[in-house]
């Protein structure tokens, strides 16, 4: 940029007080530079123990958590030589059962209505 092209700017900057740097300005420079840590002392730290076992320890939980959710544990395991009850039914015995189970619910509606007229 000219001074031609912007005369007020330049004439503010001219006004300006001129910054001079402290004398120990690069000896705090470098301290700083020191001071602060290298990747390599950062990747160290979050490989430190402290850090690295919970991690691990938590993502071992979490880990068992979905298998656990994706194949759930059976709780009955049936034998080899177990054949479902169903399955052992004949199909001519499926009448019987039926009417079983019509007389089982007969009784029992038939037992609450005895119980109330009796008397003592």
């Amino acid at each position: 940029m000219k001074r031609e092209d912007d005369e007020q700017l330049w004439d503010l900057l001219g006004r300006t007080a001129e910054y001079k740097p402290s004398p120990f300005f690069a000896r705090d420079v470098l301290r700083q530079v020191r001071q602060t840590p290298r990747r390599v002392e950062i990747v160290q730290a979050w490989l430190s123990w402290r850090r690295l076992v919970p991690a691990s320890a938590v993502l071992a939980a979490i880990v068992a958590a979905i298998l656990a959710l994706q194949h759930p544990l059976r709780t009955q395991t049936r034998a080899k030589g177990d054949v479902d009850v169903v399955a052992r039914i004949d199909p001519q015995d499926y009448e019987v059962v039926a009417d079983l189970d019509d007389l089982l619910a007969a009784d029992e509606s038939g037992l609450w209505d005895d119980n109330s007229n009796s008397t003592l």
